[in-house]
């Protein structure tokens, strides 16, 4: 028996999730069967999927299943990305072979960690000519970023990608606490831990998504929903949250990156 209560969140409905042993979250415009948990009763912000993407079920956990999870972790995966077993081969795995492969079971000797993330992904080594046509305000303010990789940092991977000063003016709304703390963190590394996805104790769970939601809600002031377009920014408030977990879960936590898979197969 499985002791994660592991939710997989998607935006469409799939055959090989429906033969995943994990609960299944339905977001976006899809109309889902009842083997999907829809986010939209209770306490809920389904009316913000379109710029939260999956943090409005993660909200939905959090506020109307969390405190009944009795198992000894809760997770979150999605369509696509997935946990797999330390030894499965990375390289093989495939929607055919996947529900062999996938992490069902936190092994013992790793009881003493609190929590689990993604292993990582660098962002720096950019290429000059995306570094020009997506970095040039952050070219002008630091020519040096264009020689020197170890300035290419997650900052500049924001600025780059989510709008140039958008990271830095959510991280003014973090709590005094972390709020230097972080803002050193995405200045000084090259790497995150991706896709907003987390294994964890349910009480450690609970602390995460009290700190997340309300900061983002402050984000909310700044941003709004209105503006928000494209890739650059429909998203934002997931990219941002996918920021802060790194550096959350690395200071609160005692925590272990573990391995994921991306499928990236026709369905």
């Amino acid at each position: 028996m499985s002791n994660i209560d592991m939710y997989c969140v998607t935006n469409k409905k799939l055959n090989y999730l429906e033969k995943l042993p994990y609960y299944l979250g339905g977001v976006g415009k899809e109309e889902f069967n009842d083997k999907y948990i829809i986010p939209k009763t209770f306490d809920n912000i389904f009316y913000k999927e379109k710029n939260y993407s999956e943090l409005a079920f993660q909200y939905w956990i959090w506020k109307n299943k969390l405190k009944d999870c009795k198992k000894d972790w809760i997770g979150f995966c999605q369509k696509r990305r997935f946990w797999i077993k330390s030894e499965a081969d990375r390289s093989s795995v495939s929607i055919e072979n996947l529900n062999s492969n996938i992490l069902t079971m936190i092994d013992s000797n790793d009881h003493g960690y609190e929590s689990f993330i993604c292993k990582s992904i660098k962002v720096s080594n950019v290429k000059k000519i995306k570094l020009i046509k997506r970095g040039w305000k952050n070219l002008l303010k630091d020519p040096l970023i264009f020689f020197k990789k170890y300035k290419q940092n997650i900052n500049l991977h924001f600025d780059m990608h989510h709008g140039y000063n958008n990271l830095g003016k959510a991280i003014n709304q973090v709590d005094e606490k972390d709020k230097y703390e972080f803002q050193d963190y995405v200045n000084q590394r090259d790497y995150f831990n991706p896709h907003i996805m987390f294994i964890a104790k349910p009480h450690v769970a609970k602390k995460w998504f009290d700190t997340l939601f309300p900061w983002l809600e402050r984000c909310e002031n700044i941003f709004g929903f209105n503006n928000l377009k494209g890739y650059d920014t429909t998203r934002i408030y997931a990219y941002l949250a996918e920021r802060y977990l790194s550096f959350w879960f690395k200071k609160y936590t005692h925590y272990k990156e573990l391995p994921w898979v991306f499928i990236d197969e026709k369905y």
